[in-house]
C-alpha cells in the first residue's frame, strides 16, 4: 500500500531555494505519493522551477504566497492546503536540502505503530558539523520546552517532523516565523498528543554555501518572547490540563 492510499502527504515550505528544491521534492516523491510546496514569496529561480515541475508532475501542488510571510504561515497554509484534499497525516521537510528523504520509511514505520502520535526527526546535535549556534539553540529550546510542558525531547528545533493533521485545529498561531514550530510542538504537547522521536540525518552544506534566512539576532529575540508567553500559558493552561488528563487517567482505571 503506497503513503499516499494512508492519506500521507510531505509538505515542503521554501523560501530563496532554488539550488536544492527539485532535488528534494523529487526526492520525497519517491517515499510518498503526494507532495506540496508552499512557496513563501520567492525572488529567485525558485517559482519558476516549481512552475516547470509542477506542470510535469501531478503529484506535486504548489501553495503560493504574494510576498514573504513566514515559515510558519507557510507551514499553516500547506497543512490548511493538505486537510482540504483529506489528508490526515502529513511530514515536513525543509527545503534546502538538510533533510534526508531517505529517512521518511522511519516516520512512515511509527506512524503505522503509532497513528495516534506526532514524530519528531532527532538529530544528533553533537555530531560534527553542525554549527555552534545550532547545538547551542537547540539545547535552550530543549531546556524551556522540557519547563513548558514536562516532557523531555532530544531535539526540539527540527523542522523534520510528522503531524496528525486532525489535532491541529484552526491553528490560530501566534507567530507566523520560526519559532513557529516551537509554538506548535507545545500546543501538540498540551493537547495530550503523544510526542515520539526517531532518529534522522542532517547534512550542514560549509559555511558560506548554506541557504538560511534566520537572523541570529532578530529571530532568537523573537524565540525568547515566544518562549516567555508560553511560560505564562504553560501556568494558566498547559500544565492544568496536564494534570486533569492524568487524573482522568487515574478515574478510568480505578472503574476498571
Amino acid at each position: 500500500m503506497s503513503a499516499g492510499s494512508k492519506g500521507i502527504c510531505v509538505i515542503i515550505p521554501a523560501f530563496e531555494n532554488a539550488g536544492t528544491i527539485v532535488s528534494v521534492i523529487k526526492g520525497a516523491l519517491a517515499y510518498v505519493s503526494d507532495v506540496f510546496v508552499v512557496d513563501d514569496g520567492s525572488t529567485d529561480e525558485t517559482a519558476s522551477l516549481l512552475r516547470e515541475l509542477s506542470s510535469q508532475e501531478p503529484r506535486l501542488r504548489v501553495v503560493t504566497h504574494s510576498r514573504n510571510r513566514g515559515k510558519g504561515r507557510a507551514l499553516k497554509d500547506g497543512f490548511l492546503a493538505a486537510k482540504a484534499e483529506g489528508f490526515s497525516v502529513a511530514i515536513t521537510m525543509d527545503a534546502d536540502g538538510q533533510h534526508f528523504p531517505e529517512d521518511i520509511p522511519k516516520f512512515l514505520s511509527v506512524n503505522s505503530m503509532r497513528p495516534d502520535a506526532m514524530i519528531m526527526g532527532s538529530r544528533n546535535i553533537s555530531a560534527d558539523g553542525m554549527p555552534a549556534r545550532n547545538t547551542f539553540a537547540n539545547r535552550f529550546s530543549n531546556f524551556w520546552f522540557r519547563f513548558q510542558t514536562g516532557v523531555d525531547l532530544p531535539d526540539t528545533q527540527s523542522g523534520f517532523r510528522l503531524y496528525q493533521l486532525e489535532t491541529l485545529g484552526k491553528m490560530p498561531l501566534l507567530t507566523s516565523r520560526y519559532e513557529a514550530e516551537l509554538e506548535l510542538l507545545v500546543f501538540q504537547c498540551w493537547k495530550g498528543v503523544p510526542i515520539l522521536s526517531v532518529p534522522v540525518g542532517v547534512w550542514y552544506p560549509p559555511e558560506g554555501e548554506r541557504v538560511t534566512h534566520f537572523r541570529p539576532f532578530l529571530d532568537f529575540a523573537r524565540i525568547s518572547v515566544l518562549n516567555c508567553v508560553l511560560c505564562v500559558l504553560a501556568i494558566v493552561y498547559g500544565l492544568p490540563a496536564r494534570f486533569l488528563r492524568y487524573q482522568a487517567r487515574l478515574n478510568r482505571r480505578q472503574i476498571k
